[in-house]
Parts: structure tokens; C-alpha cells; sequence
């Protein structure tokens, strides 16, 4: 199927559950499912609505406010905790199922709020081979996901993003810092203010990926392949500033950024 035929199946999609509250995270996969259901229905049929918590980075909070003001899509910013204090002591291996149950909880308040028929977000065709467990909670709930509909994979996302123009089309995918948590160590506000600030220092080292994962007194850095030579370079001020927020050794993971490297333990 070509891209403007999944498009145009899009289209009907969108229409045919009108009107439309989007999970919006400033990623390109919510911010392009915005940018079309917005052309598609107008802008009084959608609603975006960013969940905020501890668990979201500021620096990719700020963005994805700054992004919906400059591609004009109507914002509505919640905060909230969808984990319980019970689960973070836990952090059990389908810990992105329940904290997406709390996130459609807090989701679905704005939905009925604004008179939506649907709940909306940005999961795409490539997710569904992965273990998603995130989306499959949210399918329960009943929340709908258009790009996956429509057959419209990351790279057609990509592609489309990119043919109209739009700023974002090649953002780096973004994950929540609970996941720079090993599954059974504990969720504390302190580990995640240490990676987040890890992953600020090496964001403005000019890495485009960075990731801390936090492996007690331990910080494994995983960055792209091609941007460890920075690591290198910078090594001593790098190892001087993670020691300042409480790590005692800092190690850089070969193999390179990847997406759900904690998961492997799982495998």
C-alpha cells in the first residue's frame, strides 16, 4: 500500500471517531498524529493533552510545550503520578502496563472534559511486533491507535513528517526515565533526579541520544555508536560531574544506545 493510500485511510480513521483527544508527548509519532487529525477534523475536533510527571524529562517537557505552540495544536498540560508508591517500590517488569493505566485515567478525565469520543495516540505499525505492553494496556481501555490502523509504520511517520516540512521528522525517539531503572530496584525521586541530570550533562556534550541507566552506585552510559569518541574526549569532566551527583563509577555500555536494553533481562 503507498503512503498516500494509508493517508487517506487515515483520514476516514480520524473522521469516523470525531471528535478527538491525542496523547500528546512532543515525539514525532503523537506531534505528526496531531498535525494530520488536526487538517482532517479542524482544530475544534482535537484536543492535546501532555501528561506531566516526575517521570517525564523537563528538558523534553519544555520541548514538547514549545513545539505545540509553534505548530499551532491546542495543548491542555496535566500533571499527575500514575504509579502508586506501592509500585514504584516494586517496579515490576510490566510496569509500563500499569503506569499507562494510570496515564488513561488522568487521560480520560480531560477526554470528557472537552466532550471527545476517543482517546488517540501516536502508536505506529512498527510497535506492534515489540513488546509493547504500554499499548496493549491502553487498548483495553479503549484507546485508539490511528497509525497502526492505517498500516503507517516509523519510517512512513518519518517520511511524511519530513515531506511536509515539518521541524520534528527526525527527533530522536524519547522513553521515560522509570525505564533507566532495572525492573525490581526500587523508583526513588533522587534516582531519577540523578539521571536526569546525567543525561542533561551529556545532551550538552552534544550527544543526541543519551541515556543514564542507573545500576546503583553505577551509571551505564549508552550513547550512539558514532558519538562515543565525545565520550572520550570529555571523559574527565564527565566522570567529575556524574560523581557529583552520587555515582562512584561510570561505565560506557559498547554496544551503543538501544532501545529497551533493560529489557534483555527478560529474554
Amino acid at each position: 500500500m503507498s503512503t498516500s493510500e494509508k493517508l487517506n485511510n487515515l483520514t476516514k480513521i480520524l473522521r469516523s471517531h470525531a471528535p478527538l483527544l491525542i496523547a500528546y508527548s512532543g515525539g514525532v509519532d503523537s506531534a505528526l498524529l496531531a498535525v494530520l487529525a488536526k487538517e482532517a477534523l479542524g482544530p475544534d475536533n482535537i484536543q492535546c493533552t501532555l501528561v506531566d510527571g516526575p517521570e517525564v524529562p523537563r528538558r523534553l517537557f519544555h520541548a514538547a510545550v514549545k513545539l505545540a505552540g509553534e505548530i499551532g495544536l491546542p495543548l491542555t498540560v496535566l500533571t499527575g503520578t500514575p504509579f502508586s508508591d506501592e509500585l514504584k517500590r516494586l517496579n515490576p517488569s510490566d510496569r509500563c502496563r500499569f503506569c499507562k493505566l494510570g496515564i488513561f485515567k488522568i487521560l480520560d478525565t480531560a477526554r470528557k472534559k472537552y466532550h471527545c469520543n476517543y482517546i488517540a495516540d501516536g502508536a505506529n505499525a512498527s510497535d506492534t511486533g515489540e513488546n509493547r505492553p504500554g499499548i496493549d494496556a491502553f487498548s483495553s481501555c479503549g484507546v485508539i491507535h490511528p497509525f497502526i490502523m492505517a498500516g503507517i509504520t516509523k519510517q512512513d511517520i518519518r517520511t511524511i513528517s519530513k515531506e511536509k516540512g515539518l521541524s520534528f521528522w527526525n527527533k530522536p525517539s524519547a522513553a521515560c526515565l522509570y525505564s533507566r531503572i532495572p525492573y525490581g530496584d526500587e523508583i526513588t525521586e533522587e534516582k531519577l533526579r540523578m539521571i536526569e541530570k546525567g543525561e542533561d550533562i551529556l545532551s550538552g556534550l552534544g550527544i543526541s541520544q543519551p541515556r543514564v541507566r542507573h545500576h546503583g552506585t553505577i551509571a551505564r552510559l549508552e550513547v550512539p555508536p558514532d558519538e562515543m569518541e565525545i565520550i572520550f574526549s570529555a571523559r574527565n569532566r564527565i566522570l567529575e560531574e556524574f560523581k557529583s551527583l552520587g555515582f562512584l563509577y561510570v561505565t560506557l555500555d559498547l554496544q551503543g544506545y538501544r532501545s529497551g536494553s533493560m529489557d534483555e533481562v527478560l529474554k
